[in-house]
């Protein structure tokens, strides 16, 4: 009553041998071509004027200006937090010592 009931076993395939292929590689015929190189542009070089040199130093400068600028303010941030979160923490101490006694 309790034991299971399994159903009839399948019978497995006959395996059959595999058939032979006639597989027969065409011949390679190259047909390779030399490539040629490409062609030099005729876009002149990059010219600087004094004009030009001039606006990229300005740029450069105020752009190393703003990234210090950037960076100083984000060490005073740091500094200030962390001398508050220390006057805190004397704070917190004292007030807990002076609970003991």
């Amino acid at each position: 009553m309790f034991t299971p009931k399994y159903p009839p076993h399948d019978t497995p395939p006959i395996p059959t041998a595999p058939t032979p292929s006639t597989y027969s590689p065409a011949p390679h015929i190259s047909d390779h071509t030399p490539v040629r190189p490409a062609p030099a542009t005729s876009r002149p070089s990059v010219q600087l004027t004094p004009g030009s040199m001039l606006t990229l130093a300005v740029g450069g400068g105020a752009l190393v200006l703003v990234v210090g600028a950037v960076l100083v303010s984000m060490l005073l941030a740091v500094a200030a937090t962390a001398a508050s979160v220390a006057v805190c923490a004397v704070t917190v101490r004292s007030i807990l010592k002076s609970d003991r006694r």
